[in-house]
């Protein structure tokens, strides 16, 4: 059996469009694990934030300056909740 390493190392080795195909079925089997509820939620979170930008509420940034915030985060469990510094700070 394969390690993780050697795993990694076999599928970065394909060709592109394999890569692509391999990376979408590990995806649908991480979709098929969030419950309903979950998917529920992030639907209502969607369209709240649709609604925001639509309103004219928030303001938006460019995406690589928003790419540029996120990964200066850290980020650490909490039972089944995953925080960032910021909201740590913020508790």
């Amino acid at each position: 059996m394969l390690s993780v390493e050697q795993l990694i190392q076999e599928a970065l080795s394909l060709p592109n469009d394999t890569r692509v195909f391999l990376v979408e079925k590990l995806m649908e089997s991480l979709e098929s694990d969030i419950d309903e509820n979950t998917q529920s939620l992030w639907n209502i979170e969607a369209k709240k934030r649709r609604d925001e930008i639509r309103n004219h509420t928030v303001e938006l940034i460019p995406g690589e300056l928003a790419l540029t915030q996120v990964n200066g985060l850290r980020f650490f469990s909490q039972g089944n909740r995953i925080l960032s510094i910021r909201a740590i700070q913020s508790q």
